[in-house]
């Protein structure tokens, strides 16, 4: 079972496995404070994808098609995300402020198709 949460949010006890998926380090969070169980950076965007998007709403579609086609490329990052979900939760964190266009909902996505 996946789920989302801004990396940022407290951790809780029912987050299960905890899997960092953003390329870059989130600003201001110590280490000690995100209680990320894994960094799985090789699997976030591109940074010339991520560059590009920049967040921008009107981008959000082009970015998840762009950023589906990336994750094809990944499918031993993808196995290894879909062998840790297979007996326990395991929560997706990412960085960005809107909850709704992020790289995390373009993998749990993926993820669910798989």
């Amino acid at each position: 079972m996946f789920e989302t949460k801004r990396v940022y949010e407290k951790p809780a006890k029912n987050d299960g496995t905890r899997v960092l998926i953003d390329r870059l380090w989130p600003r201001g969070l110590k280490k000690e404070d995100a209680a990320v169980d894994y960094w799985m950076k090789e699997i976030a965007p591109s940074d010339t994808l991520r560059k590009w998007f920049a967040h921008k709403e009107e981008r959000w579609q082009e970015f998840k098609s762009r950023y589906m086609k990336e994750l094809k490329e990944k499918n031993e990052l993808l196995q290894q995300l879909i062998d840790l979900g297979k007996n326990k939760k395991v929560t997706l964190l990412y960085a960005a402020k809107n909850e709704e266009m992020n790289n995390a909902q373009v993998l749990l996505d993926v993820l669910k198709k798989v």
